[in-house]
């Protein structure tokens, strides 16, 4: 502060003595005290406090614009050139420019009223002259390696910083119109770019565009009057010619900022422009950057197309069209709300530049630049789309070429068709047929993938696209395309044929079905048009590629609406005839069921057409599944996969049984139960080696709920075998109960999951150590809550199928973990028939015999371990027993 307050009396005595002195010495002086006030600058941090600052910033610039007049008064352009370097330059004999330089570089940025005063000492015109010449005339002398050395970029850091910070200012604009350089500079950027100095061609282009953010009415009146952009745009065709095409942007851009930065104050640069044919030139320059090397040119091409874009807004008056809505629309469309005040097109001129771009060019990144345009101009206020396409017709037009651009501009091009349904909520019917065409024709498949996408994400958005994708015919299209595809599927008949069901075809294949089951959703009609096209046949043939059947087994889930029996028959022959290996098959066939057997109008249909027996042979199949170690086939496969077959079949039957009198009736009269126990008896956890002991005592006892908790959630080491079959009871328990087929332990599979990890090997509870690495490969979710609430017993065959697995849970060598276990689920069972209407139902199933038969040599046998607890459990069922002789 001390250093500020002397410097400031120092500067008050100049003051007083300076009107008494020659100019010379003024001069002097002024220039003495200037170091001091620099080195006060840089030992305060750039913290400048001066009183007279607005008076010291007057006196500097009129000291530098004076020094630079002086040195370029009645010298050739490039001597006065030489006289600026050496003025302005750091080190040499006469370092007062460079010191006038620093000062004004340090006062412009301190605030606006000592920029006011920069401005009025005529500095803006003095360095507009330097610049043109630095511009204009490059110097001979360069190193060797043709850049500038330190002091020389330092330079010019400092007189484009003051350059910018004073033209930033309407007054600093105006006050170059007293000069003839600004047109000068604008017109040498469009005719000497390729002979200036190329040191100087971004500070120069920085310059002019930060004046074009400042034209005011005077300054565009005498732009005008001089036919800068004129001369400016003739200048530009020549060079169009022999440049290079990022050089030509970079050129056209400082003018066409000009052009539209200029229109919010006045129309007369636009006017011009277009007058002198400036958007064929626009055009001419943009085509010519087909095939620029990646981010050679792209931010002067991107400006240019911004600038343009922008242009499409600048009109004198609004476009008055009256486009026909055709109909049927979106029930939530009103074409009457989409008018706003926002940013409307009214210069088509503009926008044909834009849209004759994308028609003559393949070029990705000028394509794709387009459609940004196109879509940054809908999102400026969505009524442009339809002044567009009712005037123009862009996409219309577009949709006639677009399989001849590059993939990536195909995918844009359909993501801005789908925002028109998505974002404007609007049905483009027209444009809708001409993409329907494209894909009846598949000139390119690639293209044709595409634009299916877009129409399956439309018909997502509404059930009204069932209906105008039927009566338009692509329904029939796409029936009649897959089904030439199942024949060839159905041909190959597992060969691989050269080139068959590849990378984009298949892809193809998949999509058309998923468009087909889009269709279908929700839709009767057209579930009775594909039923009616005699697709049922072929589409089932899709089955068999995992890729394919999600979709094909939506249809088919869909066709359930309109006749349950064919589903039935379709997806049970389906599980019949799968074989061993086509495990992903059958879960996923399972799956497909579960959701139908949803509806109890499925019931009978599931029942007439073989369903229990089909499930159940499912569980025949899998004979020696769950041995410990695996075998064969199963080794491979992975016991937590076989565990998921049997939970999903097992949910199956819960689900057709499931309040349906008819179907528990026809399942425990033809011995099902019976035929369940023993398939899953054969799994191989179970024991089916002949008579076994069991010791007489127990060193201690757990509850079923217990063994659940210690098998699956707890660090306690457990025989595989005893794990599988305790699964097995968990999914009979919940049967029991009815409540089966709304349990989830595994999570879905994708429909590409690959072969069965290590982790498959290795049990639920290594899963769930391995649930991060392991993703969603059948993965098993299991809770360790057992809850022991009082339910009732919904269908007492379970009951039976877990009385006749009693007696096989048992392994060699683990005798007393064995018998621990019986007594567990005797136990469980005892609890189960706890409720007099649980009594009721199992003494009223008919099916104590079979019970008691399972039991009878534990029941005989008093020293028998299972003798006391199976005893209070027919205890319990005396007072309801319907079969009292039985029962004695």
């Amino acid at each position: 502060t001390l250093q500020w307050e002397t410097l400031g009396r120092q500067f008050v005595e100049y003051e007083q003595v300076a009107p008494f002195l020659i100019p010379e010495e003024q001069q002097r002086r002024l220039l003495d005290f200037l170091p001091l006030f620099l080195k006060a600058w840089e030992q305060s941090a750039g913290v400048i406090v001066f009183p007279n600052i607005q008076l010291l910033a007057s006196e500097v610039s009129k000291l530098l614009t004076k020094e630079i007049k002086r040195n370029l008064n009645g010298k050739p352009a490039e001597e006065a050139r030489l006289a600026l370097e050496q003025l302005l330059r750091q080190k040499g004999e006469a370092e007062d420019g460079c010191l006038l330089l620093k000062s004004v570089y340090l006062l412009s940025q301190t605030d606006l009223r000592t920029m006011w005063n920069i401005i009025g000492s005529g500095l803006p015109a003095a360095l507009m002259q330097c610049l043109y010449l630095f511009f204009t005339f490059p110097l001979k002398e360069t190193r060797d390696d043709g850049e500038a050395s330190e002091d020389d970029t330092q330079t010019q850091e400092m007189l484009v910083k003051i350059m910018l910070n004073m033209y930033r200012e309407e007054q600093a604009v105006e006050e170059l119109l007293a000069a003839d350089k600004l047109q000068s500079l604008i017109i040498a950027t469009a005719s000497l770019w390729d002979q200036c100095s190329h040191l100087w061609k971004v500070p120069t282009g920085r310059v002019l565009r930060t004046i074009s953010k400042a034209q005011t009415k005077n300054s565009i009146v005498y732009l005008q009057a001089v036919d800068c952009i004129k001369i400016a745009i003739q200048n530009l065709f020549k060079l169009a010619d022999t440049l290079p095409a990022c050089d030509v942007c970079e050129a056209a851009s400082i003018v066409l900022c000009f052009v539209k930065d200029s229109y919010p104050v006045s129309s007369a640069l636009l006017t011009e422009f277009e007058n002198n044919d400036g958007y064929q030139l626009l055009l001419k320059i943009l085509l010519r950057c087909e095939g620029l090397q990646q981010n050679e040119g792209d931010p002067y091409l991107d400006e240019i197309l911004d600038m343009l874009t922008c242009l499409t807004t600048c009109g004198k008056t609004e476009l008055k069209v009256s486009g026909n809505i055709v109909h049927p629309q979106l029930p939530h469309f009103d074409f009457q709300q989409t008018r706003s005040s926002g940013m409307t097109v009214k210069n088509l001129q503009a926008f044909q530049v834009l849209q004759s771009i994308f028609q003559k060019s393949n070029d990705q990144h000028l394509c794709g630049r387009i459609l940004t345009a196109i879509g940054t101009i809908w999102a400026w206020d969505t009524v442009n789309f339809f002044l567009l396409e009712w005037t123009l017709q862009p996409i219309n037009q577009f949709t006639d070429i677009i399989h001849f651009k590059p993939h990536p501009v195909q995918v844009q091009f359909f993501r801005l068709v789908e925002s028109i349904v998505l974002d404007l909520s609007y049905v483009p019917h027209e444009i809708l047929k001409k993409v329907q065409y494209l894909i009846k024709e598949n000139v390119v498949p690639f293209c044709t993938l595409t634009a299916l996408r877009c129409l399956l994400s439309m018909t997502k958005k509404d059930v009204l696209f069932s209906d105008i994708f039927r009566d338009s015919g692509l329904l029939g299209l796409l029936l009649a395309l897959l089904r030439k595809q199942a024949k060839i599927l159905r041909k190959s008949a597992g060969t691989h044929l050269p080139g068959l069901e590849e990378g984009t075809e298949k892809e193809l294949n998949a999509v058309m079905l998923k468009m087909v089951a889009a269709l279908t959703v929700g839709s009767v009609r057209n579930t009775v048009v594909l039923k009616d096209y005699g697709m049922v046949p072929y589409i089932k043939i899709f089955l068999d590629d995992e890729c394919y059947r999600s979709a094909t087994l939506s249809i088919l889930e869909q066709l359930s609406v309109i006749n349950y029996e064919e589903y039935m028959s379709i997806v049970i022959g389906a599980l019949c005839s799968s074989t061993q290996g086509e495990l992903h098959l059958k879960l996923d066939l399972l799956k497909s069921l579960l959701r139908i057997l949803e509806s109890p109008k499925s019931h009978a249909a599931f029942r007439t057409c073989s369903g229990f027996n089909g499930l159940l042979s499912l569980l025949s199949d899998m004979e020696g599944a769950l041995q410990d170690p695996p075998s064969g086939l199963w080794a491979a496969v992975g016991q937590n996969c076989v565990l998921e077959l049997v939970f999903y079949t097992l949910q199956g039957i819960t689900a057709a049984l499931h309040l349906d009198p008819v179907n528990s009736n026809f399942f425990q009269k033809n011995g099902l139960f019976e035929k369940m126990a023993e398939d899953l008896s054969s799994l191989g956890c179970f024991w089916t080696q002949g008579e076994w002991q069991l010791p007489l005592s127990l060193e201690k006892t757990r509850t079923f709920a217990e063994f659940l908790d210690a098998a699956f959630c707890s660090s306690e080491p457990f025989p595989m075998w005893l794990k599988n079959c305790i699964w097995i009871l968990n999914f009979l328990d919940h049967m029991v109960k009815g409540t089966l087929h709304l349990e989830s332990y595994f999570k879905e599979r994708k429909p590409e999951m690959a072969e069965a990890s290590r982790h498959d090997q290795e049990g639920p509870q290594a899963q769930e150590e391995h649930s991060d690495d392991y993703d969603d490969k059948s993965s098993v979710s299991f809770s360790c809550r057992w809850e022991m609430r009082d339910c009732a017993i919904v269908h007492p065959g379970a009951v039976c199928v877990m009385m006749r697995l009693l007696p096989k849970l048992y392994k060699e060598g683990h005798a007393q973990l064995s018998q621990e276990i019986q007594c567990a689920v005797v136990d469980h069972i005892q609890s189960l028939v706890k409720s007099e209407k649980s009594r009721q139902v199992m003494c009223g199933s008919g099916l104590l015999s079979t019970i008691i038969t399972s039991c009878q040599g534990a029941l005989r046998d008093e020293s028998h371990p299972l003798h006391l607890p199976l005893t209070r459990v027919f205890e319990k069922l005396a007072s309801q027993a319907i079969e009292p002789d039985v029962l004695r």
